[in-house]
């Protein structure tokens, strides 16, 4: 299948989303019969109390850690635990204030958000962590982003680079397949289609990057 920039346009973008649809609506259902109804529990409840809270703290955080199979035994660990929680706290409620942001895109809410969070260890580089607290933050508008994710959107021709700004193109993409779902989008959130991707990324046929 063709690739395209991040930003294809037109019949073009609505020929993409349409072959996509045809991946993610099974790849959906295949998600939902064999992963574990449980297995997000521990994400359902960190969202919950930041719903609470504003924010996030080093709990949280590493809640999510385990919750997307993460290593802990790395330095950014070290220097984000040896921070106050209270700081950890102000950076994410900061956050969280962003990606609620309804008076702008989901896209450019995920955007500023993403550069918030960046301001604390483990969160510089990489969206894996970053999207997980920030959907946390926000679970009807934000999604989950990861390498099994990236191998899905290569799969199927919807190009997201590694340039800076990924995070919040990844939530114009979304946006955009939702856009152009048709009645299969119905019922469906961005973060829906996170694990369809995620899923299709993880089949046999298409393996997730190492």
């Amino acid at each position: 299948m063709k690739k395209t920039t991040d930003s294809p346009v037109g019949d073009e973008l609505a020929a993409l989303c349409g072959r996509a649809w045809d991946v993610l609506v099974p790849a959906r259902a295949g998600y939902l019969a064999d992963v574990s109804a449980h297995y997000d529990e521990v994400f359902h409840e960190v969202a919950q109390r930041t719903e609470h809270t504003g924010g996030l703290g080093k709990t949280d955080i590493a809640a999510l850690v385990v919750w997307k199979r993460l290593s802990a035994q790395t330095r950014w660990v070290t220097a984000l635990m040896s921070l106050p929680d209270t700081h950890v706290r102000a950076v994410t409620e900061r956050a969280v204030t962003a990606v609620r942001n309804t008076t702008v895109s989901p896209s450019e809410a995920a955007r500023t958000g993403r550069g918030i969070i960046a301001g604390l260890p483990g969160f510089h580089s990489g969206d894996a962590l970053a999207s997980a607290v920030l959907t946390a933050a926000a679970p009807t508008r934000m999604a989950v982003y990861d390498r099994r994710v990236q191998h899905a959107l290569d799969t199927l021709g919807l190009t997201l680079t590694p340039a800076p700004g990924r995070y919040g193109r990844y939530l114009q993409l979304l946006n955009d397949l939702l856009h152009h779902g048709g009645t299969r989008a119905d019922g469906w959130a961005a973060r829906d289609i996170d694990t369809a991707l995620y899923w299709t990324g993880a089949t046999p046929d298409h393996p997730a990057s190492p």
